[in-house]
Protein backbone atom coordinates (compact mmCIF):
# COMPACT_ATOMS: atom_id res chain seq x y z
CA UNK A 1 0.00 0.00 0.00
CA UNK A 2 1.35 3.38 -1.00
CA UNK A 3 2.31 5.78 1.79
CA UNK A 4 1.31 9.35 0.91
CA UNK A 5 2.64 11.91 3.43
CA UNK A 6 2.30 9.23 6.10
CA UNK A 7 3.23 9.80 9.69
CA UNK A 8 5.75 7.11 10.60
CA UNK A 9 5.74 5.43 13.98
CA UNK A 10 9.51 5.40 14.21
CA UNK A 11 12.41 5.65 11.78
CA UNK A 12 13.33 2.14 12.90
CA UNK A 13 11.68 -0.38 15.14
CA UNK A 14 8.14 -0.85 13.81
CA UNK A 15 5.46 -2.39 15.96
CA UNK A 16 7.80 -3.77 18.57
CA UNK A 17 8.98 -0.26 19.39
CA UNK A 18 5.42 0.98 19.23
CA UNK A 19 4.40 -1.63 21.77
CA UNK A 20 7.13 -0.47 24.14
CA UNK A 21 5.80 3.06 23.86
CA UNK A 22 2.30 1.91 24.75
CA UNK A 23 3.64 0.08 27.78
CA UNK A 24 5.57 3.19 28.79
CA UNK A 25 2.27 5.04 29.06
CA UNK A 26 2.24 7.27 26.01
CA UNK A 27 0.93 6.75 22.53
CA UNK A 28 2.68 6.05 19.28
CA UNK A 29 2.89 9.48 17.72
CA UNK A 30 4.84 12.56 18.72
CA UNK A 31 6.14 15.59 16.91
CA UNK A 32 9.48 13.89 16.30
CA UNK A 33 7.61 11.17 14.41
CA UNK A 34 5.65 13.53 12.18
CA UNK A 35 8.41 14.47 9.77
CA UNK A 36 6.49 13.27 6.71
CA UNK A 37 3.48 15.56 7.16
CA UNK A 38 2.56 17.93 4.35
CA UNK A 39 3.70 21.40 5.27
CA UNK A 40 2.79 24.77 3.75
CA UNK A 41 5.11 26.11 1.06
CA UNK A 42 8.00 28.07 2.55
CA UNK A 43 7.83 30.45 -0.41
CA UNK A 44 4.28 31.43 0.57
CA UNK A 45 4.56 31.54 4.36
CA UNK A 46 6.55 33.48 6.88
CA UNK A 47 8.87 31.63 9.24
CA UNK A 48 6.92 31.75 12.49
CA UNK A 49 9.88 30.28 14.38
CA UNK A 50 11.55 33.68 13.93
CA UNK A 51 8.82 35.43 15.91
CA UNK A 52 10.10 36.25 19.38
CA UNK A 53 8.79 33.86 22.01
CA UNK A 54 6.98 34.77 25.21
CA UNK A 55 6.24 38.43 24.46
CA UNK A 56 2.45 38.21 24.69
CA UNK A 57 0.54 37.40 27.89
CA UNK A 58 -1.64 34.31 27.79
CA UNK A 59 -5.25 35.25 26.98
CA UNK A 60 -7.68 33.76 29.45
CA UNK A 61 -10.93 32.24 28.18
CA UNK A 62 -13.88 34.64 28.14
CA UNK A 63 -16.67 33.37 30.37
CA UNK A 64 -20.08 33.64 28.69
CA UNK A 65 -23.09 34.83 30.65
CA UNK A 66 -26.70 33.91 29.85
CA UNK A 67 -29.12 36.50 28.53
CA UNK A 68 -31.88 35.46 30.92
CA UNK A 69 -33.96 32.29 30.59
CA UNK A 70 -36.05 30.92 27.76
CA UNK A 71 -38.30 27.99 27.01
CA UNK A 72 -38.01 25.87 23.89
CA UNK A 73 -40.97 23.77 22.72
CA UNK A 74 -38.66 22.20 20.12
CA UNK A 75 -36.68 20.63 22.95
CA UNK A 76 -39.54 19.32 25.05
CA UNK A 77 -40.71 22.63 26.51
CA UNK A 78 -37.54 23.02 28.56
CA UNK A 79 -36.92 26.24 30.46
CA UNK A 80 -33.23 27.03 30.85
CA UNK A 81 -30.57 29.75 30.85
CA UNK A 82 -30.27 31.18 27.33
CA UNK A 83 -27.06 32.15 25.53
CA UNK A 84 -26.92 33.93 22.18
CA UNK A 85 -23.62 33.31 20.36
CA UNK A 86 -22.91 35.21 17.16
CA UNK A 87 -20.48 33.45 14.81
CA UNK A 88 -18.77 36.25 12.95
CA UNK A 89 -15.63 37.45 11.20
CA UNK A 90 -13.24 39.24 13.55
CA UNK A 91 -9.72 40.61 13.60
CA UNK A 92 -7.26 39.77 16.34
CA UNK A 93 -3.50 40.01 16.74
CA UNK A 94 -2.01 36.57 17.39
CA UNK A 95 1.49 37.90 18.12
CA UNK A 96 2.94 41.27 19.03
CA UNK A 97 4.91 41.45 15.77
CA UNK A 98 2.08 40.35 13.46
CA UNK A 99 -0.66 42.53 12.04
CA UNK A 100 -4.23 41.75 13.10
CA UNK A 101 -5.30 38.47 11.51
CA UNK A 102 -8.67 37.89 9.88
CA UNK A 103 -10.37 35.13 11.90
CA UNK A 104 -13.76 33.70 12.69
CA UNK A 105 -14.92 33.46 16.25
CA UNK A 106 -17.61 32.59 18.74
CA UNK A 107 -16.39 35.69 20.60
CA UNK A 108 -14.85 39.07 19.84
CA UNK A 109 -11.17 38.05 19.94
CA UNK A 110 -8.94 35.03 19.37
CA UNK A 111 -9.26 34.16 23.09
CA UNK A 112 -11.59 31.17 23.42
CA UNK A 113 -15.10 31.56 24.77
CA UNK A 114 -15.92 29.58 27.90
CA UNK A 115 -19.26 28.08 28.92
CA UNK A 116 -19.63 26.79 32.48
CA UNK A 117 -22.54 24.57 33.46
CA UNK A 118 -23.53 22.54 36.48
CA UNK A 119 -24.16 18.83 36.02
CA UNK A 120 -27.88 18.16 35.63
CA UNK A 121 -28.72 21.78 34.85
CA UNK A 122 -29.37 22.24 31.14
CA UNK A 123 -28.72 25.34 29.07
CA UNK A 124 -29.89 26.67 25.69
CA UNK A 125 -27.38 28.09 23.21
CA UNK A 126 -28.59 29.95 20.13
CA UNK A 127 -25.90 29.82 17.46
CA UNK A 128 -26.26 32.70 14.97
CA UNK A 129 -24.43 32.56 11.64
CA UNK A 130 -23.34 36.17 11.03
CA UNK A 131 -20.49 35.26 8.68
CA UNK A 132 -19.90 36.95 5.32
CA UNK A 133 -20.63 34.97 2.13
CA UNK A 134 -16.94 34.42 1.27
CA UNK A 135 -14.71 31.97 3.12
CA UNK A 136 -11.23 32.83 4.37
CA UNK A 137 -9.72 29.86 2.53
CA UNK A 138 -9.93 28.08 -0.80
CA UNK A 139 -12.45 25.27 -0.39
CA UNK A 140 -12.53 21.81 -1.94
CA UNK A 141 -14.50 20.94 -5.08
CA UNK A 142 -17.93 19.43 -4.31
CA UNK A 143 -17.75 15.77 -3.38
CA UNK A 144 -19.90 13.23 -5.20
CA UNK A 145 -23.06 12.34 -3.34
CA UNK A 146 -22.45 14.72 -0.42
CA UNK A 147 -24.82 17.62 0.14
CA UNK A 148 -23.08 20.92 -0.54
CA UNK A 149 -23.97 24.41 0.51
CA UNK A 150 -22.72 27.99 0.61
CA UNK A 151 -19.03 28.37 1.58
CA UNK A 152 -19.75 29.85 5.00
CA UNK A 153 -22.08 27.17 6.32
CA UNK A 154 -21.65 26.19 9.98
CA UNK A 155 -22.99 23.91 12.68
CA UNK A 156 -21.56 23.65 16.19
CA UNK A 157 -20.75 20.38 17.95
CA UNK A 158 -20.07 20.38 21.69
CA UNK A 159 -17.51 17.63 21.73
CA UNK A 160 -18.13 15.11 24.50
CA UNK A 161 -21.64 16.30 25.32
CA UNK A 162 -24.47 13.83 25.91
CA UNK A 163 -27.20 15.59 23.93
CA UNK A 164 -30.25 14.79 21.78
CA UNK A 165 -29.25 14.30 18.15
CA UNK A 166 -31.06 17.50 17.09
CA UNK A 167 -28.51 19.48 19.15
CA UNK A 168 -25.40 17.39 18.47
CA UNK A 169 -24.09 19.26 15.45
CA UNK A 170 -24.67 16.53 12.87
CA UNK A 171 -22.47 17.41 9.86
CA UNK A 172 -25.39 17.79 7.45
CA UNK A 173 -27.37 20.01 9.86
CA UNK A 174 -25.38 23.06 8.75
CA UNK A 175 -27.05 26.43 8.32
CA UNK A 176 -26.13 29.48 6.26
CA UNK A 177 -25.50 33.18 7.03
CA UNK A 178 -28.61 34.93 8.26
CA UNK A 179 -29.93 31.82 10.03
CA UNK A 180 -29.52 30.40 13.53
CA UNK A 181 -29.87 27.11 15.39
CA UNK A 182 -31.17 26.80 18.96
CA UNK A 183 -29.58 23.84 20.76
CA UNK A 184 -30.29 22.31 24.14
CA UNK A 185 -27.50 20.84 26.28
CA UNK A 186 -28.96 18.85 29.23
CA UNK A 187 -25.58 18.38 30.98
CA UNK A 188 -26.71 15.07 32.45
CA UNK A 189 -23.16 13.84 32.89
CA UNK A 190 -20.27 14.00 35.31
CA UNK A 191 -17.90 16.95 35.56
CA UNK A 192 -15.68 17.10 32.46
CA UNK A 193 -13.84 19.46 30.14
CA UNK A 194 -15.69 19.51 26.81
CA UNK A 195 -15.04 21.83 23.89
CA UNK A 196 -17.18 23.40 21.18
CA UNK A 197 -16.14 23.42 17.54
CA UNK A 198 -17.59 23.60 14.07
CA UNK A 199 -18.72 20.37 12.39
CA UNK A 200 -20.24 21.44 9.06
CA UNK A 201 -19.90 18.84 6.32
CA UNK A 202 -16.97 19.47 4.00
CA UNK A 203 -15.73 22.67 5.64
CA UNK A 204 -15.22 22.01 9.33
CA UNK A 205 -11.42 21.73 9.04
CA UNK A 206 -11.40 25.22 7.50
CA UNK A 207 -13.89 26.62 10.00
CA UNK A 208 -11.95 25.32 13.00
CA UNK A 209 -8.71 26.56 11.44
CA UNK A 210 -10.35 29.98 11.11
CA UNK A 211 -11.05 29.99 14.85
CA UNK A 212 -14.40 28.33 15.58
CA UNK A 213 -13.60 26.59 18.88
CA UNK A 214 -14.17 27.22 22.55
CA UNK A 215 -14.42 25.69 26.03
CA UNK A 216 -17.41 24.01 27.69
CA UNK A 217 -16.79 22.98 31.31
CA UNK A 218 -19.27 20.91 33.33
CA UNK A 219 -18.96 21.02 37.12
CA UNK A 220 -20.41 18.74 39.77
CA UNK A 221 -20.36 18.30 43.55
CA UNK A 222 -17.79 15.51 43.52
CA UNK A 223 -15.24 17.63 41.67
CA UNK A 224 -16.01 20.71 43.74
CA UNK A 225 -15.51 18.75 46.97
CA UNK A 226 -11.93 17.72 46.16
CA UNK A 227 -10.28 21.07 46.85
CA UNK A 228 -8.57 21.20 43.46
CA UNK A 229 -6.97 24.47 42.30
CA UNK A 230 -9.73 26.82 41.16
CA UNK A 231 -10.39 30.40 40.17
CA UNK A 232 -7.23 32.02 38.82
CA UNK A 233 -5.35 28.82 39.66
CA UNK A 234 -7.28 26.86 37.03
CA UNK A 235 -6.09 27.54 33.48
CA UNK A 236 -8.04 26.18 30.48
CA UNK A 237 -5.56 25.96 27.57
CA UNK A 238 -6.45 25.31 23.92
CA UNK A 239 -3.33 24.08 22.06
CA UNK A 240 -3.06 24.22 18.27
CA UNK A 241 -0.73 25.12 15.41
CA UNK A 242 -1.09 27.56 12.54
CA UNK A 243 0.82 29.02 9.59
CA UNK A 244 0.86 32.60 8.33
CA UNK A 245 1.29 33.97 4.84
CA UNK A 246 3.79 36.70 4.06
CA UNK A 247 1.21 39.33 5.04
CA UNK A 248 0.70 37.76 8.47
CA UNK A 249 -2.69 36.22 7.71
CA UNK A 250 -3.67 32.61 8.39
CA UNK A 251 -2.50 30.30 5.63
CA UNK A 252 -3.95 26.88 4.86
CA UNK A 253 -2.63 25.00 1.79
CA UNK A 254 -5.43 23.82 -0.48
CA UNK A 255 -6.12 23.64 -4.23
CA UNK A 256 -5.63 25.46 -6.46
CA UNK A 257 -2.87 26.85 -4.22
CA UNK A 258 -0.73 23.73 -3.90
CA UNK A 259 -2.26 20.85 -5.85
CA UNK A 260 -3.84 17.97 -3.93
CA UNK A 261 -5.04 19.08 -0.50
CA UNK A 262 -2.87 18.23 2.46
CA UNK A 263 -3.50 14.80 3.92
CA UNK A 264 -2.53 16.30 7.27
CA UNK A 265 -1.51 19.79 8.37
CA UNK A 266 1.48 20.94 10.43
CA UNK A 267 2.01 24.62 11.11
CA UNK A 268 5.13 26.25 12.50
CA UNK A 269 3.34 28.66 14.87
CA UNK A 270 2.36 27.08 18.20
CA UNK A 271 -0.72 28.83 19.55
CA UNK A 272 -2.22 28.71 23.04
CA UNK A 273 -5.58 30.39 23.67
CA UNK A 274 -5.16 32.55 20.60
CA UNK A 275 -1.56 33.76 21.01
CA UNK A 276 1.68 32.45 19.51
CA UNK A 277 3.92 31.12 22.30
CA UNK A 278 2.55 33.31 25.12
CA UNK A 279 3.70 33.58 28.73
CA UNK A 280 1.76 33.47 31.99
CA UNK A 281 2.81 34.69 35.42
CA UNK A 282 2.04 32.15 38.14
CA UNK A 283 2.58 31.87 41.87
CA UNK A 284 4.84 29.17 43.34
CA UNK A 285 1.98 26.80 44.14
CA UNK A 286 -0.24 24.18 42.49
CA UNK A 287 -2.16 25.01 39.31
CA UNK A 288 -4.76 23.02 37.44
CA UNK A 289 -4.18 23.01 33.68
CA UNK A 290 -7.20 21.99 31.60
CA UNK A 291 -5.62 21.16 28.24
CA UNK A 292 -7.37 20.41 24.95
CA UNK A 293 -5.56 19.56 21.72
CA UNK A 294 -7.59 21.48 19.13
CA UNK A 295 -5.07 21.18 16.29
CA UNK A 296 -6.16 19.86 12.91
CA UNK A 297 -3.60 17.04 12.85
CA UNK A 298 -0.77 17.58 15.29
CA UNK A 299 -0.13 15.30 18.26
CA UNK A 300 1.48 17.15 21.17
CA UNK A 301 4.07 15.38 23.32
CA UNK A 302 3.82 17.49 26.47
CA UNK A 303 6.52 17.97 29.08
CA UNK A 304 7.99 20.74 31.23
CA UNK A 305 11.40 22.15 30.32
CA UNK A 306 12.85 21.65 33.81
CA UNK A 307 11.99 17.95 33.69
CA UNK A 308 9.64 18.05 36.66
CA UNK A 309 6.68 15.73 36.86
CA UNK A 310 2.99 16.61 36.92
CA UNK A 311 -0.12 14.70 37.89
CA UNK A 312 -2.86 13.83 35.44
CA UNK A 313 -6.18 13.82 37.28
CA UNK A 314 -8.66 13.59 34.41
CA UNK A 315 -9.10 12.80 30.73
CA UNK A 316 -11.77 13.39 28.09
CA UNK A 317 -14.86 12.54 30.14
CA UNK A 318 -13.80 13.64 33.58
CA UNK A 319 -11.79 12.65 36.60
CA UNK A 320 -9.61 9.57 36.88
CA UNK A 321 -9.93 7.26 39.86
CA UNK A 322 -6.59 8.54 41.21
CA UNK A 323 -3.86 10.95 40.11
CA UNK A 324 -1.21 9.57 37.74
CA UNK A 325 2.29 11.04 38.01
CA UNK A 326 3.92 11.64 34.62
CA UNK A 327 6.76 13.56 33.01
CA UNK A 328 5.47 13.29 29.43
CA UNK A 329 2.03 13.00 27.88
CA UNK A 330 1.16 12.49 24.22
CA UNK A 331 -2.22 14.03 23.49
CA UNK A 332 -3.97 13.47 20.16
CA UNK A 333 -6.24 15.89 18.32
CA UNK A 334 -9.48 16.41 20.34
CA UNK A 335 -8.19 14.68 23.48
CA UNK A 336 -8.26 16.54 26.77
CA UNK A 337 -5.97 16.27 29.78
CA UNK A 338 -6.61 17.58 33.28
CA UNK A 339 -3.24 18.21 34.93
CA UNK A 340 -2.05 19.50 38.28
CA UNK A 341 1.39 21.13 38.22
CA UNK A 342 3.16 22.21 41.40
CA UNK A 343 5.37 25.27 40.79
CA UNK A 344 6.35 25.65 44.46
CA UNK A 345 9.83 24.16 43.92
CA UNK A 346 10.63 26.50 41.02
CA UNK A 347 10.35 29.91 42.67
CA UNK A 348 11.80 32.64 40.48
CA UNK A 349 12.23 30.33 37.48
CA UNK A 350 10.80 30.34 33.99
CA UNK A 351 9.45 26.98 32.86
CA UNK A 352 8.36 26.17 29.32
CA UNK A 353 5.49 23.89 28.43
CA UNK A 354 6.92 22.12 25.41
CA UNK A 355 6.19 19.44 22.85
CA UNK A 356 9.47 17.72 22.10
CA UNK A 357 11.58 20.50 20.57
CA UNK A 358 8.65 22.90 20.16
CA UNK A 359 7.95 25.65 22.68
CA UNK A 360 4.25 26.14 23.48
CA UNK A 361 4.17 28.67 26.32
CA UNK A 362 6.18 29.92 29.29
CA UNK A 363 5.28 29.98 32.97
CA UNK A 364 6.99 32.74 34.96
CA UNK A 365 7.00 31.67 38.59
CA UNK A 366 7.00 34.34 41.30
CA UNK A 367 9.78 34.52 43.86
CA UNK A 368 7.71 35.04 46.99
CA UNK A 369 6.36 32.04 48.85
CA UNK A 370 2.57 31.79 49.03
CA UNK A 371 0.11 29.79 51.09
CA UNK A 372 -1.21 26.74 49.23
CA UNK A 373 -3.43 24.85 51.65
CA UNK A 374 -4.87 22.36 49.18
CA UNK A 375 -3.40 18.88 48.94
CA UNK A 376 -3.84 16.68 45.89
CA UNK A 377 -6.24 13.89 46.96
CA UNK A 378 -4.99 10.32 46.74
CA UNK A 379 -8.31 9.26 45.22
CA UNK A 380 -10.60 11.28 43.00
CA UNK A 381 -13.72 9.49 41.75
CA UNK A 382 -14.67 5.81 41.75
CA UNK A 383 -14.66 4.39 38.22
CA UNK A 384 -16.29 1.02 37.74
CA UNK A 385 -14.59 -0.99 35.03
CA UNK A 386 -17.31 -2.67 32.99
CA UNK A 387 -16.88 -6.39 32.41
CA UNK A 388 -16.54 -7.60 28.84
CA UNK A 389 -19.38 -10.03 29.53
CA UNK A 390 -21.75 -7.05 29.77
CA UNK A 391 -21.41 -6.45 26.02
CA UNK A 392 -24.39 -7.59 23.97
CA UNK A 393 -22.37 -7.48 20.76
CA UNK A 394 -18.82 -7.16 19.45
CA UNK A 395 -18.19 -5.39 16.14
CA UNK A 396 -15.02 -5.72 14.09
CA UNK A 397 -14.26 -2.38 12.36
CA UNK A 398 -11.38 -1.50 10.05
CA UNK A 399 -9.53 1.79 9.54
CA UNK A 400 -8.59 1.91 5.86
CA UNK A 401 -6.76 3.93 3.27
CA UNK A 402 -6.83 3.50 -0.51
CA UNK A 403 -4.79 5.09 -3.28
CA UNK A 404 -6.43 7.35 -5.82
CA UNK A 405 -5.31 7.11 -9.43
CA UNK A 406 -6.01 10.76 -10.21
CA UNK A 407 -3.13 12.27 -8.25
CA UNK A 408 -5.40 13.54 -5.49
CA UNK A 409 -5.22 12.56 -1.83
CA UNK A 410 -5.77 8.93 -0.95
CA UNK A 411 -9.19 7.93 0.30
CA UNK A 412 -9.45 7.15 4.01
CA UNK A 413 -12.46 5.16 5.21
CA UNK A 414 -13.98 3.45 8.21
CA UNK A 415 -14.93 -0.16 7.60
CA UNK A 416 -14.42 0.43 3.85
CA UNK A 417 -17.57 2.57 3.77
CA UNK A 418 -18.10 6.04 2.35
CA UNK A 419 -20.13 8.69 4.16
CA UNK A 420 -23.12 8.27 1.86
CA UNK A 421 -23.28 4.47 2.15
CA UNK A 422 -26.24 3.11 4.15
CA UNK A 423 -25.87 3.09 7.92
CA UNK A 424 -24.29 -0.19 9.04
CA UNK A 425 -23.95 0.44 12.79
CA UNK A 426 -27.40 0.36 14.44
CA UNK A 427 -27.23 0.09 18.22
CA UNK A 428 -29.93 -0.41 20.83
CA UNK A 429 -30.25 2.35 23.40
CA UNK A 430 -28.83 1.39 26.82
CA UNK A 431 -27.00 -1.61 25.40
CA UNK A 432 -23.26 -2.21 25.75
CA UNK A 433 -21.02 -3.11 22.81
CA UNK A 434 -17.35 -3.78 22.16
CA UNK A 435 -15.89 -2.19 19.05
CA UNK A 436 -12.63 -3.74 17.84
CA UNK A 437 -10.87 -1.10 15.72
CA UNK A 438 -8.30 -2.75 13.43
CA UNK A 439 -5.94 -0.15 12.01
CA UNK A 440 -4.72 -1.18 8.55
CA UNK A 441 -2.98 2.15 7.90
CA UNK A 442 0.38 3.61 8.91
CA UNK A 443 -1.18 6.41 11.01
CA UNK A 444 -2.27 6.59 14.60
CA UNK A 445 -5.91 7.63 14.29
CA UNK A 446 -7.73 9.37 17.17
CA UNK A 447 -11.23 7.90 16.86
CA UNK A 448 -14.14 9.84 18.38
CA UNK A 449 -17.71 8.73 18.97
CA UNK A 450 -20.39 11.36 19.43
CA UNK A 451 -22.85 11.18 22.36
CA UNK A 452 -21.20 8.38 24.33
CA UNK A 453 -18.28 7.79 26.65
CA UNK A 454 -16.34 4.53 26.65
CA UNK A 455 -13.55 2.56 28.30
CA UNK A 456 -10.43 1.29 26.55
CA UNK A 457 -10.08 -2.47 26.96
CA UNK A 458 -6.74 -3.25 25.32
CA UNK A 459 -4.55 -3.02 22.21
CA UNK A 460 -2.97 -5.92 20.35
CA UNK A 461 -0.68 -6.07 17.32
CA UNK A 462 -1.66 -8.22 14.34
CA UNK A 463 -0.40 -9.07 10.87
CA UNK A 464 -1.85 -6.43 8.54
CA UNK A 465 -0.39 -8.18 5.47
CA UNK A 466 -2.07 -11.46 6.33
CA UNK A 467 -5.42 -9.79 6.81
CA UNK A 468 -5.15 -7.78 3.58
CA UNK A 469 -4.25 -10.93 1.67
CA UNK A 470 -7.45 -12.67 2.74
CA UNK A 471 -9.77 -9.90 4.00
CA UNK A 472 -11.06 -12.51 6.41
CA UNK A 473 -11.02 -13.31 10.07
CA UNK A 474 -9.53 -14.60 12.31
CA UNK A 475 -6.62 -12.20 12.64
CA UNK A 476 -3.11 -13.49 13.19
CA UNK A 477 -2.01 -11.68 16.31
CA UNK A 478 1.70 -10.96 16.64
CA UNK A 479 1.83 -9.94 20.29
CA UNK A 480 -0.06 -10.14 23.57
CA UNK A 481 -2.96 -7.85 24.46
CA UNK A 482 -1.70 -4.71 26.21
CA UNK A 483 -3.75 -2.97 28.86
CA UNK A 484 -4.31 0.78 28.56
CA UNK A 485 -1.87 3.00 30.37
CA UNK A 486 -2.88 4.29 33.81
CA UNK A 487 -3.89 7.70 32.45
CA UNK A 488 -6.20 5.99 29.91
CA UNK A 489 -8.18 4.07 32.54
CA UNK A 490 -10.87 6.72 32.91
CA UNK A 491 -13.86 7.51 30.70
CA UNK A 492 -12.89 8.54 27.19
CA UNK A 493 -14.51 9.88 24.03
CA UNK A 494 -11.35 9.82 21.86
CA UNK A 495 -9.06 6.81 21.59
CA UNK A 496 -5.65 6.63 19.94
CA UNK A 497 -5.61 3.67 17.54
CA UNK A 498 -2.00 2.81 16.63
CA UNK A 499 -1.13 1.31 13.24
CA UNK A 500 -1.04 -2.45 12.94
CA UNK A 501 -3.02 -2.91 16.12
CA UNK A 502 -6.55 -3.76 17.18
CA UNK A 503 -7.79 -1.27 19.75
CA UNK A 504 -10.82 -2.48 21.68
CA UNK A 505 -13.25 -0.13 23.39
CA UNK A 506 -16.29 -0.97 25.50
CA UNK A 507 -19.20 1.42 24.95
CA UNK A 508 -22.38 1.86 26.99
CA UNK A 509 -24.79 3.54 24.54
CA UNK A 510 -26.56 5.74 27.05
CA UNK A 511 -28.39 8.96 26.39
CA UNK A 512 -30.74 9.35 23.45
CA UNK A 513 -32.00 7.58 20.37
CA UNK A 514 -31.11 9.18 17.05
CA UNK A 515 -28.41 9.51 14.42
CA UNK A 516 -24.87 10.42 15.44
CA UNK A 517 -21.40 10.04 13.91
CA UNK A 518 -18.05 8.42 14.62
CA UNK A 519 -14.87 9.54 12.91
CA UNK A 520 -11.15 10.12 12.97
CA UNK A 521 -10.42 13.48 14.62
CA UNK A 522 -7.50 14.29 12.37
CA UNK A 523 -9.63 16.83 10.55
CA UNK A 524 -8.02 16.22 7.17
CA UNK A 525 -8.82 12.51 7.47
CA UNK A 526 -12.38 13.20 8.57
CA UNK A 527 -12.83 15.51 5.56
CA UNK A 528 -11.62 12.73 3.26
CA UNK A 529 -14.45 10.37 4.32
CA UNK A 530 -13.01 8.89 7.50
CA UNK A 531 -16.39 9.55 9.12
CA UNK A 532 -19.54 7.46 9.32
CA UNK A 533 -23.06 7.87 10.73
CA UNK A 534 -24.40 5.45 13.29
CA UNK A 535 -27.91 5.11 14.72
CA UNK A 536 -29.22 4.40 18.20
CA UNK A 537 -32.74 2.98 18.37
CA UNK A 538 -34.94 2.58 21.43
Amino acid sequence: MKSWTRRRLLEQGGLAAASLLVRAGWAQTSNAMQMSYARPSAARTLDASKLESFVDPLPLPVLQTPQGRRSSPVHGAVDAPYYAIHIRAIESRLHRDLPPSCLWGYGATSAPVLFEAQSGQGILIDWFNDLPPQHLFTLDPPRDGVAQGPPTRVVTHVHGARVPSISDGYPEDWFVPGNHRLCYYPNRQEAAALWAHDHAMGVNRFNIFAGLMGWYLIRDEVEQGLGLPSGKYELPLLLYDRSFDLQGQLYYPNPPDEGAWAQEFLGDAMVVNGKVRPYHEVEPRKYRLRIANTANSRFFSLSLSNGQSFHMIGSDQGLLAAPVEMTRLVIAPAERADLVVDFSHARGQNIILQSDELELMQFRIGRDAVDDPGQLPASLRPIERIAEEAAARTRFMTLNEFDNDNGMAMVMLLNRKHWMDPVTERVKLDSVEIWSLANLTQDTHPIHLHLVRFQILDRRSFSVDDYLASNALPLRYTGPAMQPAAHEMGWKDVVQCPPGMVTRILIPFQGYAGRYVWHCHILEHEANEMMRPYEIFS
